[in-house]
């Protein structure tokens, strides 16, 4: 395999895993009751990053529509810090705002992160990503193991077949 078809299988699971990957949430059971609108985002703004990055040259991250499901979560869980809770409202605001839902109200919204807040979302997002690419390989794995296996315990059939187009 030449390093561009290892390129573009690259491509093509992160296309798949764009449409396929499960939304990252913090354990705890609250991942049901993510809106179905903000599920819907997750879809389109994972193919939307992965065009920006395919252009630019750049590494995938998670996006911010992600960043506010497991926040969500994360709220629902345990209660969050005051920075958590700025990062939270800035892209839960900013996706309520894209989505033309109703905005946050003016005294709990944030338009600006701190230099500090945004390297901790960054970071947040980097390790959505890991989780999504490590859960997409875990499941691939085990997908082929499971096919090795029922390899083993019996033969396929095969016989020969004429394409329709000869």
């Amino acid at each position: 395999m030449t390093a561009s078809d290892r390129k573009v299988n690259g491509w093509i699971d992160d296309i798949v895993g764009a449409l396929f990957d499960p939304i990252i949430v913090m354990p705890g059971g609250w991942g049901d009751d993510l809106p179905e609108w903000l599920r819907t985002r997750v879809t389109l703004e994972r193919l939307a990053e992965n065009i920006v990055a395919t252009r630019e040259n750049r590494e995938i991250t998670a996006t911010d529509a992600e960043a506010a499901c497991y926040l969500f979560t994360a709220s629902l869980s345990a209660p969050i810090g005051g920075d958590w809770t700025q990062i939270y409202l800035y892209v839960a605001g900013g996706e309520m705002k894209s989505q033309a839902k109703s905005e946050l109200p003016e005294d709990i919204k944030v338009e600006a992160l701190t230099e500090s807040q945004w390297r901790d979302l960054k970071e947040l997002k980097n390790w959505i990503y890991r989780q999504r690419v490590k859960h997409r390989k875990e499941t691939a794995h085990g997908e082929r193991r499971e096919a090795k296996d029922q390899g083993k315990t019996r033969e396929l059939e095969t016989r020969p077949v004429q394409p329709s187009f000869f």
